[in-house]
């Protein structure tokens, strides 16, 4: 299927790991001009030259969301450059697994101020800048990536970011759609990347057992069996951020490879 994404210009931010790069790679595929945004310039590079690969124009930018000054200096530049932008996916954020939650008698202010002022405020910031681009031409695809903590228990800081997200999404619909931009947000689960590995080795010294069974009980929650790769949750990512999904916004959308013995309506 030809997502009509070849022109389009796209804005990937947390781009150079991941999900982010995933998306990337999956928006160059289907023909569209992909800039992508982390801080880290080096891993930013070896993103670029990946994204490449796909014969599209990619832009690496390194900018912080946490800082609005340059949020609007990296969305300027590539306005600058390709005269506007199409789509932003905003996926820059901590992993949830990035550390346990600490209980509420130690849990810090600063603890949530960290998790919100990259992922939610960082989202806010960088839709903010984009709008009045997409506004202009009429067009515009917003994609959060947030996650399945919006859904369970289990970290207070996790679910309240997530949640949050997924809050704002609705809002940026409701406000942006009428000048022809959908706002739609996504939940992956635990995901297969390049910090899987790892994962999978501490919690197999965790419980004492092989990486083959410690690998079968981090997927032992999904209807599927396993985890969900990265490639997978660009796929639908890049769907979302196509002229294909015209009818969907507002809504947040599970790519787990579903959560057994729960049902969410």
């Amino acid at each position: 299927m030809d997502l009509g994404l070849h022109g389009r210009r796209a804005i990937v931010t947390g781009a150079s790991r991941g999900i982010g790069l995933a998306v990337a790679e999956a928006l160059a595929a289907e023909g569209a001009s992909v800039a992508l945004v982390a801080r880290d310039a080096a891993g930013l590079a070896a993103a670029a030259d990946r994204v490449a690969r796909h014969g599209g124009p990619v832009l690496p930018l390194s900018a912080d969301t946490t800082d609005d000054p340059a949020v609007h200096g990296m969305v300027d530049r590539v306005v600058g450059e390709w005269g506007g932008v199409d789509v932003l996916v905003n996926c820059a954020a901590r992993p949830a697994s990035a550390g346990a939650t600490p209980p509420l008698a130690a849990l810090t202010d600063d603890d949530v101020r960290a998790e919100l002022e990259t992922k939610v405020l960082g989202y806010l910031r960088c839709a903010r800048a984009v709008a009045p681009h997409m506004t202009a031409g009429g067009w515009g695809r917003i994609v959060n990536v947030s996650g399945l903590n919006a859904l369970r228990t289990g970290s207070l800081v996790g679910s309240v970011r997530n949640v949050a997200v997924a809050a704002m999404t609705a809002n940026l619909a409701d406000e942006l759609g009428p000048a022809g931009i959908t706002v739609t947000c996504v939940h992956p689960g635990m995901t297969v990347t390049e910090r899987t590995a790892a994962m999978v080795a501490d919690r197999a010294a965790r419980d004492g057992v092989d990486e083959a069974e410690a690998a079968r009980r981090m997927a032992a929650g999904t209807s599927i069996g396993r985890l969900v790769t990265a490639a997978e949750v660009a796929d639908l990512v890049a769907f979302l951020a196509s002229p294909r999904s015209a009818g969907i916004t507002g809504e947040s959308i599970a790519v787990g490879g579903g959560t057994r013995g729960v049902i969410h309506y």
